[in-house]
């Protein structure tokens, strides 16, 4: 790979493993991280816990029903998984640069060695900051992902994206750099995990739902840029066009849409004010009576409850970014429009699930970006219908099953460790931590 600003020319990692994780959701004492700064870049990782294949199980047939009102026929978890915090420094490209730190997690199956493929998740729109990969119990939807892949002989990875998890940052919601460079040092990190726990990944396949489709279609075209392979990437639900999408919500209300579609507004306008440095923007798009409390749900310090989200729009968003020349034109309109992640020569395999009365996203934008790419002679994108009953979380619940169907089809992949893993022991003793040694150079 030649050398660019995206990736780190040297990244170091020193892993410690402890010992002392949350067992079948009982949760033990665990000793402090200590990590140990290197000469490079500095990730640590720790045990946070344990799914047996019984509690696996019940995510599938009991959780994920309840959670999406969706009865699916899931492939039966085969391994416990063992759940893993990884903190790893990463940059804020809007920001000259800016070092930061994020977190995320990886899952890996019980007793797992050798050579697995790897599913890197990108989560969806949350409201709270621990609704996140690396605090499963509080995500449902990496939950699902989990019981599904990692249960499966998969490793599945997500990062938390910046201002969420153990970030100290605030939210950076649908800017798409950092939530590229995010994705792509939390990739790093993992792998130099994977190679402290022996396990060698093969294929690499990206999945995400909601705003994590669009995330994952913006790392895929970083990826592809870097000349990284990409087996296969899966999304559900995909709002990969932000001026199209919020023109629709402004002037195209539709009988079905969701009520907390104002939170799209709320987190954008913060985030790019805040990531972008243009001071008043979220003022100048909401009125005055609605401020206030737009900015303490995107803030997330407890000031505001999230019940109080406003979900009229026209009593959140001032009367003139009503007017399409108006929004267009206007700094918060320009930022959004930037918001594009299919504009490019996909050369990767990609699958688009949608939902057919979705309530945050129509089937034209769903489908927008196989329109592009055909428009162009390209077939590699396809949208795919997950039925026209399929709300927004049907739909996700839905395509789960048909990514992992798809990806075993590509995957090299190893059976997964045999079913001693299935009863394997409560605890096991920790590896000692590994020399610092260099990851990736260019």
């Amino acid at each position: 790979m030649s050398a660019t600003p995206e990736v780190f020319t040297s990244i170091r990692l020193v892993a410690l493993l402890l010992l002392g994780a949350t067992l079948c959701g009982t949760t033990r004492a665990q000793p402090p991280v200590s990590p140990i700064q290197t000469a490079g870049s500095l990730a640590t990782y720790e045990l946070i816990g344990r799914y047996d294949v019984a509690r696996l199980n019940r995510i599938l047939t009991e959780e994920i029903p309840r959670a999406t009102g969706a009865t699916v026929a899931y492939t039966p978890a085969k391994c416990a998984v063992k759940l893993y915090r990884v903190t790893y420094s990463s940059r804020i490209p809007e920001q000259e640069n800016r070092p930061t730190r994020a977190s995320g997690l990886i899952a890996i199956p019980e007793n797992a060695a050798g050579n697995m493929p790897l599913v890197s998740y990108q989560h969806g729109t949350v409201l709270g900051r621990t609704d996140v990969p690396s605090f499963p119990e509080e995500s449902f939807e990496t939950r699902l992902m989990i019981a599904q892949f990692a249960s499966q002989g998969y490793v599945l990875i997500g990062a938390d994206y910046f201002g969420l998890g153990t970030s100290t940052e605030k939210d950076g919601y649908m800017v798409m750099r950092s939530q590229q460079q995010a994705c792509l040092d939390m990739h790093v990190a993992a792998l130099a995990v994977l190679k402290q726990e022996e396990v060698t990944p093969t294929s690499l396949f990206l999945t995400g739902w909601s705003q994590g489709g669009v995330v994952t279609m913006g790392f895929l075209e970083l990826l592809e840029r870097l000349q990284i392979p990409v087996t296969a990437a899966g999304t559900a639900c995909a709002q990969c066009d932000g001026f199209v999408m919020l023109n629709g919500f402004l002037n195209f209300p539709r009988p079905i849409d969701a009520p907390w579609l104002s939170a799209v507004f709320i987190l954008t306008a913060f985030s790019f004010e805040e990531y972008h440095n243009v001071p008043g923007l979220a003022e100048s798009l909401f009125t005055p009576e609605a401020y206030p409390i737009a900015k303490g749900i995107y803030l997330k310090d407890g000031s505001v409850d999230p019940a109080q989200l406003p979900t009229d729009l026209r009593t959140l968003i001032r009367s003139e970014y009503f007017d399409p020349a108006f929004f267009k034109a206007s700094a918060y309109g320009r930022l959004i429009s930037t918001m594009h992640p299919y504009r490019w020569v996909i050369r990767t395999p990609v699958r688009m699930f949608y939902g057919e009365v979705d309530e945050c996203l129509t089937i034209g934008l769903a489908r927008l970006p196989m329109e592009y790419q055909q428009a162009l002679g390209n077939t590699t994108v396809e949208a795919i219908s997950t039925g026209s009953d399929a709300n927004h979380r049907m739909a996700f619940a839905r395509a789960v099953p048909e990514w992992k169907k798809w990806f075993d089809t590509l995957s090299a992949k190893e059976p997964c460790p045999s079913q001693e893993c299935s009863v394997a022991s409560q605890s096991q003793p920790p590896r000692e931590p590994a020399d610092a040694e260099t990851l990736h150079k260019n």
